[in-house]
């Protein structure tokens, strides 16, 4: 599969309709009127069918990223984020860290996902990418200026998908053994008043306990766990054992 033009690949990726799984993901990422997905559009294909696509084409040039972020269909901008995600990483080893033409390379990527960030328009695109890019980003140098502050624009916005990606990219900071970002974001976003920002919250939550440090996670949840959201709350405490999710629940 030779496809080097944006265009090309949406034609491909168009012609691997579905019309059967098209109306089951349509009611699985809630796109009916007045839901979080209101008016999003599928062809039909699931992930797995998307991320072959992406494995052929990966390296398509940056510049051809914009029009598939933007199609009206799901499955083709998730694509064009995954392709970020694909050309993010590699520029992320060891080696190319502090590398001065990665670092301006890795910067035009992040500058493009946070540019088009509202293209991430549902919860899947959002897990999919941010953590490997924002969350990653978070970890290393860069020349956009101070990574919190930005992080922080994304936090405060207005915008559901980018207050998510400010809370799910603290997935891969916890991976790297910060809990900091985790939990100045969890607070920041405890008393949203959306059910998919009380998953993520204690989503992120749970994954900082589980690479960081439980007692991290224990004393965040003493301090608010008489004000947490109880879908924050279950998230949060999942993975520990049953007496302890009681005394939790109860408490």
């Amino acid at each position: 599969m030779a496809l080097t033009k944006a265009k090309d690949i949406i034609e491909y990726m168009e012609s691997l309709r579905n019309e059967q799984q098209r109306l089951h993901l349509m009611r699985f990422f809630k796109t009916g009127k007045g839901d979080y997905g209101e008016g999003d559009e599928f062809l039909g294909l699931k992930v797995p069918q998307t991320r072959e696509v992406v494995k052929h084409v990966a390296d398509v040039p940056l510049h051809e990223v914009p029009a598939l972020l933007q199609n009206r269909y799901h499955e083709i901008r998730l694509c064009g984020f995954l392709i970020l995600v694909h050309q993010f990483e590699k520029l992320c080893t060891k080696r190319l860290a502090t590398d001065e033409t990665a670092m301006k390379q890795r910067d035009e990527i992040v500058s493009m996902y946070l540019h088009y960030a509202d293209h991430a328009n549902n919860w899947d695109l959002v897990d999919l990418s941010a953590p490997k890019i924002i969350g990653r980003w978070a970890m290393l140098p860069t020349h956009l200026g101070n990574q919190q502050d930005m992080i922080d624009s994304l936090a405060f916005s207005n915008n559901l998908w980018r207050q998510r990606i400010s809370m799910v990219c603290t997935w891969m900071t916890s991976r790297q053994g910060d809990p900091s970002w985790c939990l100045r974001y969890a607070e920041i976003h405890l008393h949203h008043p959306h059910d998919l920002m009380h998953k993520a919250v204690g989503w992120m939550l749970r994954e900082m306990g589980k690479q960081v440090s439980m007692d991290f996670l224990r004393d965040f949840l003493q301090q608010h766990v008489h004000e947490m959201p109880r879908t924050t709350l279950r998230y949060a405490i999942e993975k520990m054992a049953l007496e302890e999710r009681d005394y939790w629940m109860h408490k």
